[in-house]
């Protein structure tokens, strides 16, 4: 059963049923739709990963960004198996609730893998796709999403650790950042989730999680990758994988910028996605 939560906290949006599930979404400006997918980090939520883009990319698109199932504010399903399927079958129940047709989406990590899944199993539904340090190509774990990331177990001080590791500049982490995170990350339903769905050995979720190459090769639509070249969760090596398989694809690497380009590099990232998002197709 989902807990109960704070109406006024800035993470609860407006709510909508997908998949039987109240799904949680924030919706803000008006003209093509983009979809905005989050990562997969304990006590994650749009809002956490968005915050900062939303209102820039509102001013040019009508920005829509859910909380994933299993994720944030979004209704538990106590009977869920976590895979690629299940959170694409919400995916697509939650895009059919609000009436979106087509759509471009803007995914981190382990939400760019799910927009590329999208993408390639839905070319009819998918106008333009961007992701950023996604886990797109089969790779070796690294470290920090195997021990700290996927591995977390709830601490002030791993929380701490854990979001010291995401970006290139340690000064954005605060410690009011990790006090909320952790907090989030405790709720005790959604951590029973959150471990549900990286098991060990972990190695296995990212080869579960990733395209091939055959798959990843049929998107069709205008691609950007976005890569932080100090990227201690996803090697930047998987975007320049990736950018030589999408027919499509061009790639930026923001140097200096660890995992959280949206954050880390909020002005340039925004800047980067209205160009790509407005460009002529």
């Amino acid at each position: 059963m989902q807990q109960a939560v704070d109406t006024r906290m800035p993470e609860i949006g407006q709510s909508i049923e997908a998949m039987g599930l109240q799904t949680n979404y924030h919706d803000v400006g008006t003209g093509s739709p983009v979809v905005l997918i989050h990562g997969s980090g304990p006590g994650v939520s749009a809002w956490a990963n968005w915050r900062l883009s939303i209102p820039e990319l509102a001013r040019h698109s009508r920005v829509i960004a859910y909380d994933v199932a299993g994720f944030g504010f979004t209704e538990l399903d106590p009977s869920a198996n976590y895979t690629m399927d299940y959170w694409l079958t919400h995916l697509v129940s939650f895009l059919d609730a609000m009436g979106l047709k087509k759509v471009s989406f803007v995914g981190n990590s382990f939400g760019g893998t799910l927009a590329a899944h999208f993408a390639a199993r839905y070319p009819e539904r998918t106008s333009r796709l961007a992701m950023m340090g996604a886990n797109i190509l089969a790779h070796p774990i690294t470290p920090a999403l195997d021990n700290l990331g996927w591995g977390y177990e709830p601490s002030v001080e791993i929380m701490r650790e854990l979001l010291n590791t995401f970006p290139y500049n340690k000064a954005l982490i605060t410690e009011a950042l990790v006090e909320n995170r952790y907090n989030a990350s405790t709720r005790p339903d959604y951590h029973k989730a959150f471990r549900a769905m990286f098991p060990a050995p972990r190695q296995n979720v990212v080869n579960a999680m990733a395209l091939s190459e055959e798959l990843l090769g049929s998107i069709q639509c205008e691609t950007l990758l976005i890569h932080g070249r100090e990227d201690a969760f996803v090697p930047l090596e998987v975007s320049f994988r990736a950018q030589a398989i999408v027919p499509r694809a061009q790639l930026h690497v923001f140097g200096q910028c660890g995992h959280w380009v949206q954050i880390e590099r909020a002005r340039e990232f925004c800047a980067l996605l209205e160009t790509f998002l407005t460009g002529e197709e």
